[in-house]
């Protein structure tokens, strides 16, 4: 059986990790999209992650698209990825000894041209993070590509002392909500995985 193609709009390794774990069949092909957006957390992910898979659309109208946007909210405030050092200690001093929340919204476009998105929420505590700690962290680089300037994968998980929620939520693409939005979407996802379980 010809399996439908499944291509990631997205430039994110965690993304890519998270689809080679399932062994669910994909390629990857990243668009550049205006990420602005005045719309708070929870809704822009799905706005943006819409975006990104309508970009990439028209290059593949005959595939399934899959985007993704995440973003960490706090107090109100909507942080995406760092734009320099100061501005990662920042984000990363506002979460220190606090619960706050990780949005991320997905978008999956049929080859029929059928749009279904969707959105999930966690929740993730952070320990009272010293100042040190802090620094050291962004001066190793991890949290310029990451929303909110951390990755629980990363070394930033020895400061996450729980989680309410999905944790590949937390890294960028919820394995939940993108099995229902596959399956909304008429993908083929039970003969996808079943033909790649080897190799």
């Amino acid at each position: 059986m010809h399996l439908s193609r499944l291509i990631l709009a997205s430039a994110s390794p965690r993304r890519r990790e998270l689809l080679q774990a399932v062994r669910l069949p994909f390629e990857v092909y990243a668009a550049d999209v205006d990420e602005t957006t005045a719309l708070p957390a929870c809704e822009a992910v799905v706005e943006l992650s819409r975006r990104k898979g309508l970009a990439v659309e028209p290059l593949y109208p005959d595939a399934y698209i899959l985007s993704a946007d995440t973003l960490v909210e706090q107090d109100g405030l909507s942080l995406g990825k760092p734009h320099g050092r100061e501005d990662a200690l920042s984000m990363l001093r506002m979460l220190s000894g606090r619960t706050h929340r990780v949005y991320t919204g997905m978008t999956v476009i049929s080859p029929g041209g059928g749009i279904f998105s969707g959105a999930e929420c966690a929740e993730v505590a952070f320990c009272s993070v010293p100042e040190a700690e802090m620094i050291s962290y962004v001066e190793s680089g991890e949290p310029f590509d990451k929303a909110g300037g951390y990755a629980i994968q990363g070394r930033a998980g020895l400061w996450v002392s729980g989680i309410r929620g999905t944790p590949s939520c937390v890294i960028g693409l919820s394995l939940f909500l993108l099995r229902e939005l596959l399956t909304k979407a008429g993908y083929p996802l039970t003969d996808a995985l079943k033909n790649n379980t080897e190799g």
